[in-house]
């Protein structure tokens, strides 16, 4: 076999399965949490216990919100192919775009220039305020949206937005991007007049580049927990559909005159 055709991240021996350098029977198999796992996966290390702490409250906020075009998708595809679970599941994943999911990575990425910008994870509050408004001013000026501020539902406070940031002070783990994002935030009511929320897809993106996983990848720990919500909803549809009743709902009156 050619030596680029292999991986870091795991492999399968005759006696043992091997997880990033450590036996997963062994090493792994009860004495590490999933959320520990998921980590030590994508940033090749074992997490603190701060960094556990702000990642599994990261995947439990994004996991499940109701019948959310996500679940709606998933409950549809499987009404339609019950034989394919998984298929239900990728339905409801590849929603994940610029209104529902995806906006945790849209939050990140926004965030990385301002706080290099302010010099990285040192960053001074008085700087980041400056890169942080000028960011938002040039947002503005183009005609677009902020990331991470505004909800459909929660017009004054995403609950979990305050709730993330009491975490991540609990555990020593407030970074540098949880810290712009208030000042994003700030800045966005000083230059619009609007006095939108922080939302928690995007408090969580700001939480994932924190722990240091790059913009370019958060947005996969947002379907790494939609998955379990999706999985619950389709074990619901099971024993109470409402994809064929809302399907012929729908049917009926697209025929009324």
């Amino acid at each position: 076999m050619s030596d680029w055709v292999q991986t870091g991240i795991g492999r399968a021996e005759p006696d043992a399965i091997i997880i990033r350098g450590r036996d997963l029977a062994s090493e792994l198999m009860g004495k590490v949490t999933f959320t520990e796992l998921t980590f030590l996966l994508v940033q090749g290390r074992e997490p603190s216990p701060g960094e556990t702490a702000l990642l599994d409250a990261v995947l439990v906020s994004l996991a499940d919100h109701g019948l959310t075009p996500t679940a709606l998708a998933a409950r549809l595809t499987y009404t339609g192919a019950p034989e394919s679970l998984q298929g239900a599941v990728a339905a409801g994943l590849l929603g994940s775009g610029t209104v529902f999911l995806g906006v945790v990575e849209d939050t990140a990425a926004f965030l990385e220039p301002v706080v290099a910008e302010a010099g990285g994870a040192d960053a001074a509050d008085d700087r980041l305020a400056a890169t942080a408004r000028a960011a938002v001013e040039a947002r503005l000026a183009e005609g677009g949206r902020i990331p991470g501020l505004g909800h459909p539902v929660h017009k004054q406070v995403d609950p979990r937005t305050p709730r993330m940031y009491e975490i991540a002070e609990q555990h020593g783990v407030l970074g540098a991007h949880l810290r712009a994002l208030r000042l994003v935030a700030d800045a966005h009511r000083e230059l619009s007049g609007r006095a939108l929320p922080i939302n928690g897809a995007g408090v969580g993106g700001a939480a994932l580049a924190d722990l240091g996983f790059p913009s370019r990848i958060v947005r996969g720990f947002a379907l790494i927990a939609r998955s379990a919500g999706l999985v619950a909803h389709l074990a619901e549809e099971m024993e109470r559909p409402l994809g064929m009743p809302l399907f012929l709902e729908v049917d009926e009156r697209s025929r009324r005159d």
